[in-house]
């Protein structure tokens, strides 16, 4: 390792995801924690918003003075506002089939674990499925499934997608599949991207090498580099949404941080567009899974910090936080830089569907947050939030730098606030109870009096009023 070089632009994992580069940026960290000019300096930075390095994200993590602290925070809240204002999109995960070959040590589909009922969702079990996800109000989809050559080949999630998109119950349509499936080819990529997906998720899980292949000992995942280049053949292929994360708790949460802000670099160095989303989950209780097996679990508090740290450094980046999370976690991180959020949801193969056998022992993993997803909505609207179901910019053609050149020059604003304020009329219409209809009614009555171009904002209120006519689907 000590002949490697870091490269922000290079083709090579061990080159842009550089150990050395990352033992560095945290000994830099920990020996001016205490700078104050310093910090001050990068804060002044991050509120620009043109985001910061990894380097200086680094320190921030470990500042320890409360006021500079708190102004972190307000930094990242004022940041959060300006680009997304109070617009928190909502979505669901979809399991196809839990059938997988690796030997994912943290995971309850790793091949060895014969506690689990395996299940893989026929087309036929996918559309009751997704009536119920329709049903509920969801418009976004993020599917996902085990890695397994025969059982969930590529040809399989391609037909699931087709399926998905082809089911029209009552006023419910999915509008945008996102897709989180194992680590492949460019030229499969390309297929995803013709068939329509939104954005491609995978997790790094750690970008700690050594630590990742402990943890992955068996399996197609366990090629750290194959795995970390993933996204580079994503952009290739064609797919320019791309969305990156780490599992918290599955080693030092400094090192991960780091790594997921180098590879935001890469990918901004190298294709000129950042990741289009930031996921944070933290590791959870599953079947065969105990949590006390990883010491590095972070607590509220830092994961707060985590959260706020990644809005100052990449502030154009969608940040999702999922049903992993409590309500009172969930809370914490809402104001400082997510902007994403599952509700309503299962994490077993066809747990929405009424009737299906041993679907909550398939689960990957133990929810924290079980409200519906209509108690979510109502309790987002008391916090002063606009549930969002907008699926508009990926159908627009708004994705990678597209999006990114209208968000930095502050005009995604325009779209972003209408179209939010539309869907989540027409869930209101469709799905809500009656007291979170009234608490969404008053909601969109207040903002879309602030849109800020007066004939968006008139477009709206004629838009607003066609949708309790009965029409769907108005965007811009």
């Amino acid at each position: 390792m000590s002949n490697i070089e870091y490269n922000v632009k290079s083709e090579r994992a061990e080159e842009f995801i550089h150990d050395g580069e990352i033992r560095a940026t945290l000994e830099y960290a920990r020996e001016h924690r205490n700078d104050r000019a310093l910090i001050e300096e990068i804060l002044a930075k991050a509120e620009e918003g043109k985001g910061i390095s990894h380097r200086e994200a680094a320190v921030l993590i470990e500042v320890e003075d409360k006021d500079l602290e708190e102004r972190m925070y307000d930094i990242a809240r004022r940041l959060k506002q300006r680009i997304y204002g109070n617009r928190i999109v909502m979505f669901a995960p979809l399991y196809l089939s839990n059938y997988c070959i690796n030997g994912c040590t943290y995971c309850p589909y790793h091949a060895k674990n014969r506690t689990i009922p395996r299940r893989k969702l026929t087309q036929e079990e996918i559309r009751r499925e997704v009536i119920a996800l329709q049903d509920m109000g969801h418009k976004r989809l993020a599917l996902e499934t085990g890695e397994h050559p025969t059982k969930n080949p590529i040809e399989y999630v391609l037909e699931s997608i087709d399926t998905i998109y082809s089911i029209h119950h009552k006023n419910g349509a999915i509008r945008r599949v996102n897709v989180n499936i194992a680590a492949t080819t460019a030229e499969n990529y390309t297929l995803l991207k013709d068939a329509g997906i939104g954005t491609y998720i995978l997790f790094e899980e750690t970008y700690d090498r050594a630590t990742y292949e402990r943890l992955h000992p068996t399996g197609p995942k366990s090629d750290w580099a194959y795995h970390t280049e993933a996204m580079d053949r994503a952009m290739l292929g064609g797919i320019d949404d791309v969305g990156v994360g780490a599992l918290f708790g599955l080693t030092n949460y400094r090192y991960d941080v780091v790594g997921i802000l180098m590879h935001a670099e890469h990918l901004e160095a190298r294709f000129g567009v950042g990741p289009h989303t930031i996921s944070v989950p933290r590791i959870r209780p599953a079947s065969d899974i105990d949590t006390k097996d990883f010491p590095d679990a972070v607590t509220d508090e830092v994961f707060r910090r985590i959260v706020a740290v990644l809005r100052l450094a990449v502030p154009y980046t969608g940040m999702i936080v999922s049903t992993r999370e409590s309500r009172r976690s969930r809370e914490l991180v809402l104001d400082v830089g997510i902007s994403q959020l599952s509700g309503g949801s299962k994490t077993s193969v066809g747990g929405y569907a009424e009737g299906v056998e041993d679907a909550e022992e398939s689960a990957q993993f133990d929810i924290s947050d079980n409200r519906t997803l209509d108690e979510i909505v109502g309790w987002l609207l008391e916090l002063g939030y606009v549930p969002s179901f907008c699926t508009a910019c990926y159908r627009e053609g708004r994705t990678g730098d597209r999006f990114m050149s209208l968000a930095k020059r502050g005009l995604i604003g325009n779209c972003c606030a209408p179209n939010a304020l539309m869907t989540l009329a027409e869930y209101l219409e469709d799905y809500a109870s009656p007291n979170v209809k009234l608490m969404g009614k008053k909601m969109i009555a207040e903002q879309a009096q602030i849109i800020p171009s007066e004939k968006v904002r008139r477009i709206t209120e004629e838009n607003l009023k066609a949708i309790i006519e009965g029409k769907r689907d108005f965007r811009f």
